[in-house]
């Protein structure tokens, strides 16, 4: 069959590969759409406004509309209209005035620019979206480009394969990293070529981390009440194109910086992490837009009420979820996820509300079909995938739920440590097991102690420099009267509240931070540091900057405080610590090393001494199996109080202890203490000894 309006054939082609694709001779179009009755591809000139030629798909096979146009080239712009019922009370949604995305675009051009256009319905007097807008969207949506991947010759580049017993993740934003980054050509701010810039790789390398993971790149529209504020959707967890690289963080080469950067940190042995967000889009709930998989088979793509189908479940807290029982609604996530780790070469995926991809109609489930379909596949399964695991449905919250093979964010670690450092009564136990990996959470199944991704903070929330500084949060520039972000940040400001000249609030905070970085680097499981906590980086007391695209949130160079390069050399100091003493990174909970906890009297802690609920100050000894190569004996020592405490020391197994780090002091260098009987242990400080070959 074939048919052409406008000048343009198309012939049937080839239903088994979704999106465009370029084969040398011309372009294949497939699309799945269960519910459709007509599909129409929309052909554009190169600036996508004026529509050349509309073709519709000739063939329709298990549900994939699909056509080939001889002669189309990559650089062709291109977008669908889809034909179907407008029956929201059924959950179908299809309006042809309505400009789609494709959501297997490669790249897409232009911004959604926001008006009645993008709704394909109108509000009636009770504000239920019944009626039909004929308005049409083509002038004020984005369009798809094809392109041509196998035009990048990645020869030469090789995957760093970094054990997850030696990763240590660094979570940054591609734009707020290198906005005001110095070394950086100002061309080049902002962008994927920015943050692969010589000296942006270099300095992330020098501090010792391992793998670098980036806030959502996909492509994601800047939601409309956002910019009818003056702001902008910062973060990006709103993503619509789940293969394409957001434009807004282009430099002058597009989509090639994007490969160009992942080689630039691959050259330097660092992966590249990307956080994605496969659980909901931009299109929100039964009154959003319709960009894409709402015109293109609404009851499909989305889960809807059982008896309700007009609404959405809202699982995400965003409108709508993702509907990933869905067999083709799974291959679209899959497929993704192949073509960023293959075509892209990133090196893992860490999942925004990870919970809602485990979810099939009766509830979360780590064996459902996204769980396996991952866990069987030759090449996802041999990622690094990371699942933020927790949403806010019925379940939600998973910590410790995944299937084997993933790892989590562990917010239980994030939230003891910061009572612990509070010296907050009855946090002994509790930051005992969190430290040793969370054992009580991931030791089963043969899940290791990487499993635990361990965090003090992250980018949504406190940066280490405002957890010591504010008690409250003071978010007043989102224009939402400080009503938004997490109220339950566990922070304390050692009375002041914000930026202080008193000396001896610095020191105090600034030894609390120390105490933090060297807890999250001498645990056992995955430390992620957020970028610029590594040198006091702070957002004012701001603890959601999802809409600050602004140097609220961009990371500073200069100008910084006097603490800096202490704080800065001392996490480099930690990193190489725990890198060169397997001890501190152990791979196994059964590699025979022996732990034991102390109490500052002497001796092991006994149940009578963990029940004390005031009893913090603790030390933790690990003891090598003699058959152990690269595992030097360790004791750390942890006081949160603000008075000294002497701690009885236990004799070491070779020639006495050495005092190899010390919060109290950023700068001294290892002491020889021998086999001394006791240490005195400084107000809020950790001390980490190691035994003497």
């Amino acid at each position: 069959m074939t048919n052409s309006h406008g000048g343009k054939q198309i012939v049937a082609g080839d239903w088994t590969r979704l999106g465009a694709n370029f084969d040398g001779d011309g372009v294949n179009f497939a699309i799945f759409s269960a519910h459709a009755e007509r599909v129409e591809l929309c052909l554009f000139d190169e600036t996508g406004i004026i529509e050349t030629d509309r073709v519709v798909l000739p063939e329709f096979t298990n549900e994939v509309w699909h056509g080939y146009v001889p002669g189309l080239k990559p650089g062709a712009l291109y977008a669908y209209r889809v034909h179907g019922p407008y029956d929201p009370e059924s959950g179908h949604r299809f309006n042809p005035n309505k400009l789609l995305i494709d959501p297997y675009a490669r790249e897409l051009v232009g911004d959604v620019e926001w008006s009645q256009a993008q709704f394909a319905y109108k509000l009636d007097a009770e504000e239920k979206d019944m009626s039909f807008d004929e308005t049409d969207s083509a002038q004020s949506m984005p369009k798809c480009r094809v392109i041509d991947p196998s035009s990048y010759d990645w020869q030469g580049d090789t995957k760093p394969r970094v054990a997850w017993s030696n990763t240590i993740f660094y979570e940054t934003h591609v734009k707020g990293f290198t906005k005001l980054h110095p070394a950086v050509p100002e061309e080049l701010r902002g962008s994927f070529e920015g943050l692969g810039h010589r000296e942006v790789v270099d300095y992330i390398r020098n501090l010792g981390v391992t793998s670098v993971e980036l806030l959502p790149v996909h492509w994601f529209p800047d939601d409309a009440h956002l910019l009818d504020k003056g702001l902008k959707n910062y973060w990006g967890y709103n993503s619509l194109g789940f293969f394409a690289p957001t434009a807004r963080y282009y430099g002058p080469k597009g989509i090639v910086g994007f490969r160009d950067m992942v080689r630039a940190f691959h050259d330097a042995g660092v992966e590249v992490i990307l956080d994605v967000v496969y659980n909901h889009t931009a299109e929100g709930n039964e009154l959003g837009p319709t960009l894409s998989f709402k015109g293109i088979d609404n009851f499909s793509y989305y889960r809807t009420m059982p008896e309700q189908p007009r609404y959405y479940i809202n699982d995400t807290g965003t409108g709508n979820t993702v509907n990933t029982s869905h067999p083709r609604v799974l291959q679209l996530i899959t497929d993704s996820l192949r073509y960023w780790a293959e075509e892209m070469h990133v090196d893992g995926f860490r999942f925004d509300l990870g919970t809602i991809l485990g979810r099939e109609p009766e509830g979360f489930d780590q064996r459902g079909g996204f769980f396996d379909a991952v866990g069987q596949d030759p090449v996802l399964s041999r990622l690094k995938l990371i699942g933020e695991p927790w949403d806010i449905g019925p379940g939600g919250y998973q910590v410790g739920g995944f299937p084997p093979g993933w790892a989590e964010w562990n917010d239980k670690y994030r939230d003891t440590a910061r009572d612990y450092w509070k010296d907050t009564d009855g946090t002994t136990g509790d930051f005992a097991a969190r430290v040793l990996g969370s054992g009580d959470v991931y030791d089963l199944r043969g899940r290791r102690p990487w499993a635990s991704v361990n965090f003090i903070t992250a980018h949504d929330g406190f940066t280490l420099n405002d957890v010591v500084s504010y008690d409250e949060k003071h978010n007043d520039d989102n224009g939402e009267d400080n009503k938004d972000g997490h109220g339950d940040n566990r922070s304390h400001n050692h009375g002041v509240e914000g930026p202080t000249d008193d000396l001896d609030v610095i020191d105090v905070r600034e030894r609390q931070k120390r105490n933090f970085l060297a807890t999250l680097f001498l645990s056992h499981g995955t430390p992620m540091l957020l970028a610029g906590d590594e040198f006091g980086r702070s957002q004012m007391g701001n603890n959601n900057g999802y809409c600050q695209d602004s140097e609220l949130s961009w990371v500073h160079w200069e100008n910084l405080p006097v603490s800096a390069d202490s704080l800065r050399g001392f996490v480099k100091r930690l990193i190489s610590l725990r890198q060169s003493n397997r001890i501190l990174r152990r791979e196994s909970w059964r590699d025979g090393t022996l732990v034991t906890w102390l109490n500052p009297g002497g001796g092991e802690q006994t149940q009578e001494h963990w029940a004390d609920q005031g009893s913090t100050t603790i030390g933790l000894r690990l003891t090598a199996s003699s058959d152990t190569e690269g595992m030097n004996d360790v004791i750390i020592l942890f006081n949160p109080h603000d008075g000294d405490v002497e701690f009885s020391l236990p004799e070491s197994s070779g020639k006495g202890w050495v005092v190899t780090l010390t919060t109290a002091d950023p700068i001294i260098g290892e002491q020889d203490i021998g086999e001394t009987e006791s240490y005195l242990l400084s107000p809020r400080s950790l001390v980490l000894l190691s035994a003497k070959g």
